[in-house]
């Protein structure tokens, strides 16, 4: 498996039908959070828009949605969170591929997917990917042939490698923490409760935080392995804790 992230102009990404024109007159910046479903035909991903200006109230893009999606190219969306301070929307958002990027992930297999760090602006895209090297050298031949300009900011071959005599953790605990920590979960305070982003996740509320405990659980141990240090017992209440 191989990590790549190229840099793009963002005209050069238009042209393939991913970024609406005039996007960049109202906002500033959209990050790919992460991709929840990618076939051939379209893509259901989460996404960080920043707003240029104060945001529009949930209530405003409810009663906007028709447009927006007709404007946008949206097969449909949803206001997962508003962050008025960083002028930021959190958007589930289904969209149809354009040809183009059929023929890419056609030819990707199945074996490649999008992953932060995945970034747009109205003049570079950031732009990162994970699979099986064969499939991603396929795509990249395609578009050197294609003559769609590219550079290669990062490639790297070395899978994560947990500490020996601790539990990596499975796809499903690396994919419910990354969400949860996107949606604020981890934040303090908190931006979204464990019911709302069980959810957002399709799982019940006790099952969710069983899968997020059980992912933190390693964290932890891994943590404690590479300080060297396990502590004998939590100190009781009122007794002060030992000096190292």
């Amino acid at each position: 498996m191989q990590t790549v992230t190229l840099e793009l102009r963002t005209e050069d990404l238009a042209l393939l039908g991913l970024i609406p024109p005039g996007l960049f007159e109202k906002y500033e910046e959209v990050e790919l959070l992460e991709t929840l479903r990618l076939e051939q035909g379209w893509r259901l991903q989460l996404l960080r828009v920043r707003r240029r200006g104060p945001l529009k109230t949930a209530s405003e893009l409810e009663r906007e949605s028709r447009r927006i999606r007709a404007i946008y190219g949206l097969e449909s969306f949803e206001l997962v969170e508003r962050r008025p301070r960083t002028h930021d929307y959190i958007l589930l958002v289904r969209q149809r591929n354009p040809e183009r990027l059929r023929r890419l992930l056609s030819l990707a297999g199945g074996e490649i997917s999008p992953t932060a760090p995945f970034r747009i602006n109205a003049e570079k895209v950031v732009a990162t990917f994970h699979g099986q090297e064969r499939a991603l050298r396929r795509v990249l031949k395609r578009l050197d042939r294609e003559e769609f300009p590219y550079r290669v900011v990062r490639a790297s071959g070395r899978p994560y490698a947990p500490d020996e005599g601790t539990t990596p953790l499975t796809p499903l605990q690396s994919r419910l923490l990354a969400r949860a920590w996107v949606m604020g979960y981890y934040a303090v305070p908190r931006r979204i409760t464990l019911t709302r982003l069980a959810q957002q996740t399709g799982r019940s509320a006790p099952a969710l935080g069983k899968v997020l405990r059980r992912a933190e659980g390693h964290i932890v141990a891994r943590w404690l392995a590479m300080e060297g240090t396990v502590p004998d017992s939590e100190p009781s209440e009122g007794t002060p804790a030992r000096e190292p």
